[in-house]
């Protein structure tokens, strides 16, 4: 896939996801799983085959990339609010979960930037956004779900059909 597919894909989900979690959404053992799997096996699929051209500067800085981003995305997970609504999980961001998904996008933006510059971005660099994409989400829903447990929420028996 182009870069450009990857960008346009990446913004939809986030999105996608920033909408839901601003508007607060029901959580469902589906919804806290799904669309991270998806996007870390299509960023898996990409990244594959870019890792085995990637120079180790590379490999560190999207190492390091990934530390961050995972770390924001536990950060967002802790800034959720959770609560039980019609007997199941409920999740709504806060205003700190606004500026942490702000602080990701940034990030993942100006890593690009700053892997160029420094000489260390090359296929890994866009190949590995949908993988990271996925990575940061899967990182705030498993702090959401062990969240919930510790408190005793019940995660939602199925979203509701609209």
């Amino acid at each position: 896939m182009s870069t450009l597919v990857f960008i346009l894909i990446g913004a939809l989900v986030v999105l996608r996801v920033l909408g839901k979690q601003l508007v607060g959404s029901v959580v469902t053992a589906r919804s806290l799983v799904l669309m991270p799997a998806i996007l870390i096996v299509i960023g898996l699929g990409s990244a594959a085959s870019a890792i085995s051209l990637a120079k180790p500067g590379e490999i560190l800085f999207f190492l390091l990339d990934a530390v961050i981003v995972v770390g924001l995305g536990l950060a967002r997970g802790a800034s959720t609010r959770l609560s039980v609504r019609d007997g199941g999980l409920f999740q709504k961001g806060t205003a700190l979960t606004l500026v942490l998904w702000l602080a990701t996008i940034a990030i993942r933006v100006g890593a690009v930037f700053l892997g160029q510059s420094l000489g260390v971005a090359g296929t890994l660099t866009t190949a590995s956004v949908l993988l990271l994409f996925g990575a940061t989400i899967a990182a705030q829903n498993a702090v959401i779900y062990f969240r919930a447990q510790q408190q005793r929420l019940p995660l939602t028996a199925a979203a509701p059909r609209r």
